[in-house]
């Protein structure tokens, strides 16, 4: 069990290299493999899961490795309460993504696989790092196969939507690694250790000033190009609206929990002072993303742009939950990471099947598909159900909670990101009438055809947690309550003792 975290994070890039020498041509054994792979990680992750102790929040499954020891960085792994249901969801999801490309790619197949495998260890890297170091190799490491997975995959404007990607990615990286460096040296010299460890650098209480400041705003800065907060969204939907489907659901789904992420396990240990000084402004830009979001959602006609700026309003509840600093709104926070990965990926999902059959995402080229395609009807029902947050369902549970903290810090703000639950409703169901209600108005959908067997095996696992979580969610937040609690303490304890000084 002392090596699963690393078993977990690597099992797919080992899985990749494996693939390597398939030969091209065998597209069929690659996508099996691939898949049987990504499964393979999706179950040996559960031990995590079950081996979890709740009651505790020290980090579990931890793995330390003396890797640069002259410089102080080591290879450092471990998992808590909250980053343990990212780690769960990260698995979970991309055999789903994989399985939803099974026809829906037929160019460099093998390319794909290994691209989506690699994509994985990045991914399950960052969420179980717990050195700066290997974080940041982790976080640059998985830009290669996303930029590549956009860029050579998708739609026409593929290479300015990756470019885009990258390049704002890297605005935000090359500030964080700055940042990082500052905070090794200034460490250093006021302990004596230089080094990289995390729970070592956060056990030190960082004095309140400008350097502080500069660093929060610094690492804030790349974790919220990530998220996208408000302004800094604009690289989102080019890069949704070109991703192929699986890209889209990863994306979506694991990608931009990164930056929310970041924000709880980086900037509030580590900058406690700086979090609280500018709590405020991040409250006020996540209820106008809510807003903005929800607005612009509204007034989309392709299907596939709309679940796109929609997760610009539903990150914004995640940001609101974060900078309450309460445990209401931060647990509402985490889980709400999960609900969206959920949710918005089945989105994604199901907009990627509808496109497969008619080679459209226009919202105008629909109507009246319930008809003729009632079993796919019935389900997207239940996940835009799930995305506007009905009491039920999963997406209920973190908006409560996030809103229930809002509250608590500023009544106002908080009233107004509650109109954006109402704009969900507004852009989720008026979408849903016009593609699924209705005449017939194209010949071309009365001959569609409804799910087919890949097609429920891969919405069902993900629907069956949308569920789940709606209808019994301490399941789920009690694993990463204790966790939560220790961060908070962590934070507010560490800001009023350097306020003391």
């Amino acid at each position: 069990m002392t090596a699963l975290a690393s078993v977990v994070t690597f099992l797919p890039a080992v899985g990749a290299v494996l693939l390597a020498f398939v030969p091209r041509r065998a597209e069929g054994a690659l996508r099996g493999l691939g898949l049987a792979i990504a499964i393979l990680t999706f179950l040996v992750s559960l031990p995590l899961w079950f081996g979890f102790d709740a009651g505790s929040a020290d980090y579990q499954f931890e793995e330390l490795v003396r890797w640069m020891p002259a410089l102080g960085v080591s290879y450092h792994v471990g998992v808590d309460g909250i980053s343990l249901l990212l780690i769960l969801l990260t698995t979970l999801l991309t055999p789903v993504a994989l399985a939803s490309a099974w026809h829906a790619i037929h160019d460099r197949t093998k390319e794909f696989v290994i691209a989506m495998l690699v994509l994985e260890t990045g991914m399950l890297g960052v969420f179980m790092a717990l050195d700066l170091f290997l974080f940041f190799v982790f976080w640059e490491a998985m830009l290669v196969p996303m930029y590549f997975i956009i860029g050579v995959w998708g739609g026409p404007r593929r290479v300015y939507a990756a470019i885009k990607f990258v390049l704002y990615t890297m605005v935000g990286s090359a500030l964080m690694l700055l940042a990082i460096l500052a905070l090794y040296y200034q460490h250093g010299a006021a302990t004596g250790t230089f080094t990289f460890d995390l729970p070592t650098i956060v056990r030190w209480v960082m004095p309140p000033g400008l350097p502080q400041t500069l660093m929060f705003l610094a690492f804030s800065l790349a974790f919220a190009i990530k998220v996208p907060l408000f302004p800094f969204h604009t690289w989102l939907p080019d890069a949704h609206v070109e991703a192929p489907t699986a890209g889209s659901v990863i994306l979506a789904g694991v990608l931009l929990k990164m930056g929310t992420y970041g924000f709880v396990r980086f900037c509030l240990p580590l900058f406690p002072d700086a979090s609280v000084a500018f709590a405020g402004l991040v409250f006020a830009l996540s209820v106008v993303g809510i807003v903005y979001g929800a607005w612009v959602s509204t007034v989309q006609p392709d299907l596939k742009k709309l679940v796109a700026y929609s997760s610009v309003s539903h990150l914004g509840f995640v940001m609101l939950g974060i900078f309450t600093l309460t445990p209401q709104g931060v647990v509402g926070g985490v889980i709400q990471m999960v609900n969206h990965g959920l949710s918005t990926g089945a989105l994604f999902l199901m907009v990627g099947m509808i496109y497969e059959r008619r080679h459209t995402r226009l919202i105008e080229d629909f109507g009246g598909l319930w008809k003729v395609i009632p079993a796919f009807s019935a389900l997207f029902l239940i996940v835009s159900l799930s995305s506007l947050g009905l009491p039920g369902l999963n997406g209920f549970v973190g908006e409560f909670l996030i809103l229930l903290g809002a509250f608590q810090v500023n009544p106002w703000l908080a009233a107004v990101a509650t109109t954006g639950i109402i704009f969900a409703a507004v852009y989720l169901l008026w979408m849903y009438q016009r593609v699924i209600f209705g005449e017939i108005r194209h010949e071309e959908n009365a001959r569609l055809t409804d799910l087919n067997l890949r097609e429920w095996a891969v919405l069902v696992p993900v629907l069956l947690f949308i569920v789940w979580i709606g209808v019994y969610p301490s399941l789920f937040t009690e694993k990463m309550r204790v966790s939560v609690d220790a961060l908070i303490n962590q934070v507010q304890s560490k800001a009023s003792v350097a306020a003391l000084r």
